[in-house]
């Protein structure tokens, strides 16, 4: 896992021995006369801080007009650490290799800029302040080339050096051991970063806390991810935290509240996503409440977010008929009947009439069905249109309907369809008995001819 580094190093050009041209280069004509002593003490002897005040001239032009020329500070620079340096003394050094950095720096060549810094790093009359500076510098460095371990390194040097901590260096640990993986390493740093900042009565951004639990969730510490997505809920009232508590049910296996936080989300209208309409809508059912699941699939419909196309229309069908509303369940399944390219979807429908008694509608609708083609189960729509077609009465319908069936499929569905035949030819019988004694019942209650 990877995230990319904030990183920004523009901060970074300084003079770590400056201020340079203060009272302690006030070099009198004496001082200019004793060279030996500049070589020994913490001050610039005439020749390096001519050459140094070249440099800055190039550098950084006191006429705001004019461009700076890096290349020929660059030679100067080169010249001066080739003829002097190894006798200059440690002031001079760390000026010299200073300027390295800031050169480096601008023109962005990290890898440079390291070298140097760790060169500065090996002066044994650096100061205290400065190498501080120079580890903390080191650290950013290395973090913006990628190099996590040797980051790690040198801000841990740091804060073994340093009495005060800082927010930069707490925050830069725990991303160098995020990039590294060891994610149970990078979250005390991030608190102690947060802890840092609010003690000193900083506001904490959204980020900040996002950052944190992206660590919970990675360390599956869901009980803390709770607590803390809750908490970013009252500080920020961001949509995303609102989903986000779903998810973080969804991880601790808590159905229920997975579904009420989720249901909660889209009441506020903060659910603008089509499969979390669908994976709402559907999850409802799993709390025995469908029909209000397939309000949320309807709804998204309606707002244009949930395509109307068979796949949402076959769900919205489902729900409606899992919570036994029949009525509303037809136009959705008519529909996805008419998209399908099986004939599926007009088996459902027929299913639908059936169960509310249409039965003439039904048989027409598993007619269509089979001409349709490419069932999933053929010989069950032939037995259902085979018992629409009896309750009108078409015994030889069914009785096709229900040889189709036996010849269409394994050995259970030819027992279901034989038995089937059986229970027509008896039903037949049965229709036959009563009528026959209908046609007698009128014979013998003929009425009389009218009394003249």
């Amino acid at each position: 896992m990877r995230i990319r580094n904030g990183f920004k190093l523009g901060f970074l050009i300084m003079v770590l021995a400056m201020p340079l041209w203060s009272a302690q280069i006030a070099l009198g004509a004496d001082a200019q006369r004793a060279p030996p002593t500049a070589r020994t003490s913490g001050t610039l002897g005439p020749q390096v801080m001519r050459a140094i005040s070249r440099i800055q001239e190039l550098m950084s032009p006191e006429d705001e007009d004019d461009e700076p020329d890096m290349v020929e500070a660059k030679e100067q620079l080169d010249e001066l650490y080739e003829r002097r340096f190894q006798r200059m003394n440690g002031f001079e050094k760390q000026t010299t290799l200073s300027f390295y950095t800031n050169y480096y720096l601008s023109t962005e060549n990290y890898p440079e800029a390291i070298r140097i810094f760790e060169q500065m790093l090996a002066l044994e009359s650096l100061r205290e302040d400065t190498r501080l500076r120079t580890l903390r510098s080191l650290g950013q460095l290395h973090a913006a080339e990628e190099n996590w371990e040797q980051s790690i390194r040198f801000f841990t040097e740091w804060r073994e050096v340093s009495l005060i901590e800082d927010d930069l260096v707490y925050r830069s640990l725990s991303y160098a051991h995020y990039q590294l993986e060891q994610f149970a390493q990078a979250e005390p740093y991030w608190i102690s970063y947060m802890d840092f900042l609010l003690a000193e009565g900083t506001a904490l951004e959204r980020d900040d806390y996002s950052y944190l639990n992206g660590l919970y969730f990675v360390l599956e510490d869901y009980e803390k991810a709770l607590e803390l997505t809750k908490t970013m809920i009252v500080l920020f009232d961001n949509t995303t935290d609102w989903l986000n508590l779903s998810a973080v049910y969804a991880s601790m296996d808590d159905e229920e509240r997975r579904i009420q936080s989720m249901d909660l989300a889209y009441l506020q209208g903060l659910i603008e996503n089509d499969t979390r309409f669908l994976n709402l809508g559907q999850s409802m059912a799993g709390l025995d409440i469908p029909y209000s699941g397939s309000k949320v699939i309807a709804s998204g419909m309606a707002l244009g977010v949930v395509e109307e196309d068979e796949d949402n229309l076959t769900v919205m069908t489902q729900m409606f008929l899992i919570g036994s509303e029949y009525e509303k369940a037809l136009e959705p399944a008519l529909r996805s009947a008419e998209m399908s390219d099986t004939g599926d979807g007009y088996d459902t429908y027929g299913y639908i009439h059936y169960v509310l008694h249409n039965y003439q509608s039904a048989a027409e609708a598993f007619q269509l069905a089979l001409d349709k083609g490419d069932l999933d189960d053929r010989p069950d729509t032939l037995l259902f249109l085979s018992r629409s077609l009896i309750e009108l009465d078409d015994f030889d319908g069914a009785s096709d309907a229900a040889n189709s069936a036996a010849e269409a499929g394994d050995r259970s569905d030819q027992e279901s369809a034989d038995n089937y035949l059986k229970f027509i030819d008896s039903t037949q019988a049965r229709f036959n008995i009563l009528a026959e004694r209908r046609r007698d019942a009128i014979d013998f209650y003929r009425s009389y001819p009218p009394l003249q």
